[in-house]
């Protein structure tokens, strides 16, 4: 691995998750050293755990974050609002593998929906049609199945419950992904052990990560100098306002300077906003490129919730994919369901020990316990859909809560819209339809989990008012600062993020390599 000096100036990605290992890999591979700093240690595939809670704590981002507003998760989880992944890959070691696209009019809600109460829809400054190219190119790289030629995974008990609930209440979209697990043997990659364990954590290395593939092959190309274990805690410029370092910390407190030619921001839609935040001067007195003030507004986390069914005969939906089917059905606008925006029904597989944490936080006496008693008999599936942007759902800093190293703890604010009320209600009763279908015997709705899908939060605009960064990226008030995660969706869609995010930061390391190259940064 190559060692960059801290006084050459570098291009410093801050994160090695979806958006910022994919754009060390790209920038690297187009000859541009880079720096990576990554807030947590350097996990392979072979040291994680097979035990729910046990990989829980050796990979989530568990430093002190606060939680207000309406929603169940500030009462259930007050301490953990997201379950983010801290760690050399970030979340992509930790995510379902659903790899489906935004729609074109997913692009631009605010000309589809026109104006919601409350919600601060926003037309992106950019189209399906522009971002199509760099979807193939991501779906290419992830191995995305149903996709390019990529065969289909097989059909777990799960899943075989699931479609044929899908059939006979009358949907046609259903099948086993596209997901970014393997089938069959790829790009250096083995297939599918259908182990049942690889959610969070992968020992197989069937499921795709920046983990096991953009960080390797990018400190192949001997430009890549990957500092794990280092949390940045500021971003400083010079007189002209143009980034020029950021200071970091070790995992013993040790203080460090690294020189910056660019800077670009992958820390997820929480510790981005709050590292732009925690970066303020005389310059920027509201935060870094945060003359909008946009910076930690629009927090978005998808509508999310779960149904797990009750049969008279073992499912035993552990086997195989965690993830393991996706029903589109419902993706699509059609506001004659009393809602903007659809939403997805994707199977979904808890252990025990983490359905009796999650099933029914707080839940206690025979109700919970028949949830519980029918483990084996039971089929899951979790419910995935856009939610609306708002102003006031937001990421600011704590006055009170420090984290381990001084600095202001996050708070993440969110209250749900009523259209999110709405299309939740709608969802849960139609996955319970379907589940009914094929003669459940009971069925129970679960609450949102710790998001896991943090979108928005330094989102992307045509006007610099309206956003913080542009249709690259790149940060309105500050010419070579980028935003390269989550946090630049506009809006949400009803589609899982990642793939969406890897596409994202293809479009933006081309962009970037060019201005590098032409001497523009």
């Amino acid at each position: 691995m190559t060692e960059i000096a801290a006084d050459e100036d570098a291009v410093v990605i801050v994160g090695s998750g979806a958006g910022g290992g994919t754009l060390a890999y790209e920038l690297t591979k187009a000859g541009i050293p880079c720096v990576v700093l990554e807030a947590g240690p350097f996990l392979r595939n072979e040291d994680y755990h097979d035990n729910e809670w046990v990989a829980f704590r050796q990979m989530a981002w568990l430093d002190a974050r606060t939680t207000s507003g309406s929603w169940r998760i500030a009462k259930d989880f007050p301490v953990l609002p997201a379950w983010i992944v801290k760690a050399v890959g970030g979340s992509t070691t930790h995510w379902s593998g659903a790899t489906p696209r935004f729609k074109d009019y997913e692009f631009k809600t605010r000309t589809t929906y026109g104006a919601v109460e409350g919600a601060t829809l926003l037309d992106w400054p950019i189209s399906l049609e522009e971002l199509a190219p760099y979807y193939d190119k991501a779906e290419i790289a992830m191995g995305s199945t149903h996709r390019h030629g990529r065969p289909p995974l097989p059909a777990n008990n799960n899943y075989k419950v699931f479609a044929n609930g899908a059939e006979r209440v009358g949907y046609k979209l259903y099948a086993t992904g596209p997901y970014a697990t393997n089938a069959e043997p790829y790009d250096d990659r083995p297939a599918s052990i259908q182990d049942g364990f690889n959610f969070q954590g992968d020992k197989n290395t069937s499921k795709w990560s920046t983990l096991v593939r953009e960080i390797p092959r990018a400190l192949e190309t001997g430009l890549l100098d990957l500092r794990p274990d280092s949390h940045v805690v500021r971003i400083t410029h010079d007189a002209q306002g143009r980034v020029d370092a950021v200071l970091y910390v070790d995992k013993d407190g040790g203080l460090h300077r690294q020189a910056a030619r660019a800077v670009c921001v992958a820390g997820n839609s929480i510790e981005t906003p709050r590292l732009l935040l925690l970066s303020e001067s005389n310059r920027f007195p509201n935060g870094l490129a945060n003359s909008s003030d946009q910076v930690g507004r629009n927090y978005m986390r998808h509508l999310t919730g779960s149904v797990y069914a009750r049969f008279d005969k073992p499912v035993r939906m552990y086997r195989g994919e965690t993830m393991a089917g996706i029903i589109a059905d419902e993706a699509a606008h059609d506001p004659s369901r009393g809602f903007v925006g659809g939403y997805y029904m994707e199977t979904l597989s808890l252990g025990p020990s983490f359905l009796a944490a999650f099933a029914e936080p707080g839940g206690w006496g025979p109700d919970f316990a028949e949830i519980m008693d029918a483990y084996a008999n039971t089929a899951g599936m979790w419910i995935v859909g856009e939610d609306m942007p708002q102003a006031g759902n937001r990421i600011t800093l704590s006055d009170t809560v420090r984290d381990q190293w001084g600095l202001a703890a996050p708070n993440v604010h969110f209250d749900d819209h009523a259209n999110d009320v709405a299309m939740r209600d709608y969802a849960y009763e139609h996955a319970q339809k379907l589940y009914e279908a094929v003669g459940a015997v009971g069925s129970h709705r679960t609450p949102p989990y710790p998001s896991t899908h943090n979108l928005g939060t330094c989102r992307m605009s045509e006007r610099p008012e309206d956003g913080v960064v542009d249709r690259w990226g790149r940060a309105h008030d500050v010419p070579n600062l980028f935003v390269s995660d989550g946090s630049v969706m506009t809006t949400g869609g009803a589609a899982n993020p990642t793939l969406t995010i890897v596409a994202l930061a293809i479009r933006q390391a081309e962009y970037l390599a060019a201005e590098l190259k032409a001497g523009n940064i």
